[in-house]
């Protein structure tokens, strides 16, 4: 994963810190330094310059969450946004890394409660662009995990891929993602239907697939670090229906993992 570009900078310059402490909040004097030409008052440009930021960020968020922003529509989207941006300045440079925390923002919205899978569709939206900017690695080969024996693979341990997350949900999050954002809309959705998404980028296109809640429990498994046996055990416990031979598929279909390490045992 890329780390943030401000990681371990040095501290910004008194003026930088106190510029950024105003420059989202609307009702706050520009700063003493801020001037315009032959000392004269800024206070107009400064708004401008404070507008034209807050909207830039606003219509940032509007296209990384472009499904909520169509549920809400476009005028409660970015109010909404707005508030956002005035509690949640950017950590980063990269405007792609904006909006980590907007689901959490929704969740805490009480006018929308009553959209209650919304958050959960922030997050898979926001899941699909951290795909999308993982680091490349090659997803984990067929023939690699073909090659151990039963007793390897059982005990083996798998690397995720850097491009992969799971959402797990309540509501129909991923009906939800793919008809506001690929269509055609249905007539209705029954969003109180409980979905977990799987998040890939095998290649170069972001995928995304329903997956069972089983399988959910086992990627899950896995990618927390249990062995391929321990995974199948937790899966099954609540899902005695859970198909081993079809979640070990999904794993190598889907990019899920690029590595497996099976178990060394020193010997006595």
């Amino acid at each position: 994963m890329r780390s943030r570009p401000d990681n371990g900078a040095a501290p910004r310059p008194p003026f930088e810190a106190a510029f950024g402490r105003v420059i989202l909040e609307p009702d706050r004097p520009e700063p003493d330094f801020v001037v315009g030409p032959r000392g004269k008052a800024a206070s107009r440009r400064f708004d401008v310059y404070r507008n034209n930021v807050t909207h830039s960020l606003v219509t940032a968020l509007e296209e990384i969450f472009p499904a909520v922003a169509l549920i809400l529509g476009e005028r409660n989207f970015r109010m909404i946004a707005r508030d956002f941006v005035r509690a949640s300045p950017p950590r980063s440079r990269l405007v792609f890394e904006y909006g980590e925390g907007f689901a959490a923002h929704l969740a805490g919205f009480d006018p929308i409660r009553h959209l209650a899978y919304l958050p959960d569709v922030a997050r898979l939206e926001r899941a699909w662009l951290d795909a999308y900017h993982a680091a490349d690695e090659a997803p984990l080969s067929p023939g690699a995990v073909g090659a151990l024996s039963p007793e390897a693979l059982a005990s083996a341990h798998f690397t995720p891929h850097p491009a992969m997350r799971l959402i797990r949900s309540d509501y129909a999050v991923h009906t939800i993602f793919v008809a506001h954002r690929t269509g055609p809309m249905p007539e209705r959705i029954d969003a109180g239907i409980a979905e977990s998404v799987l998040v890939t980028r095998p290649a170069l296109q972001v995928e995304l697939r329903h997956v069972q809640p089983g399988e959910a429990v086992f990627l899950l498994a896995l990618r927390d670090g249990a062995t391929l046996q321990e995974a199948a055990e937790c899966a099954v416990l609540g899902n005695p229906s859970f198909d081993l031979a079809g979640a070990i598929g999904l794993l190598l279909s889907s990019g899920a993992f690029s590595a497996c390490q099976p178990a060394t045992h020193s010997e006595d």
